[in-house]
């Protein structure tokens, strides 16, 4: 069965960086999706994904993730996908995981508030630093309800545990997902 992993949280959670030790110290064929590309490729008519009115936009990136991960793991590749999706992108992934019978295990990444704003601060040139932004996403992800339990604090631990963490928890099943589309539509709705 092929394992997918939606590695998720805030920008400055350390998404990019653990999503990519996983991948690279993965015992199977492993790829790494980071969701930025999707959005970037857009070259006229971009809008950024936290703003109001991105939900079209939104949804149509999230529609191509999924093709790309589904694409990938037809092939025989597990799939690490990194960025911000949050529980109202869940739907399409979990519709996926169903039909093409992937294990699909959501972890969020959720360091404290001020940890997530240092991190965010000391990203490359290009990458969201927006301290508002920041704040806002963090918030975004601070209560998950029922996906609660998929939250890994982060605070304390460097790239390198985290991604142990990770590897760990996806391996126990601990962050797996159930088949179905339950969830709300849209953060920006």
């Amino acid at each position: 069965m092929t394992d997918v992993i939606l590695l998720t949280g805030s920008p400055g959670s350390g998404k990019t960086t653990v999503a990519g030790l996983v991948a690279t110290g993965a015992g199977r064929p492993t790829v790494h999706l980071t969701t930025d590309e999707f959005y970037r490729a857009i070259r006229t008519g971009f809008i950024a994904p936290y703003l109001p009115g991105s939900e079209r936009q939104n949804t149509i990136v999230v529609g191509v993730i999924v093709a790309a991960v589904t694409a990938y793991a037809r092939g025989g590749y597990d799939v690490v996908v990194d960025g911000v999706i949050g529980p109202w992108f869940l739907p399409p992934f979990r519709r996926a995981a169903a039909d093409e019978e992937w294990s699909l295990s959501y972890v969020v990444l959720r360091p404290d508030l001020e940890t997530t704003l240092a991190r965010a601060q000391g990203r490359a040139a290009g990458e969201l630093k927006d301290v508002d932004a920041v704040i806002g996403m963090h918030r975004a992800f601070a209560d998950l309800g029922e996906l609660e339990r998929h939250v890994l604090d982060t605070t304390q631990l460097d790239a390198a545990e985290t991604a142990a963490e990770v590897r760990k928890a996806v391996a126990a099943g601990t962050y797996r997902l159930s088949a179905g589309t339950t969830g709300p539509r849209s953060a920006t709705s």
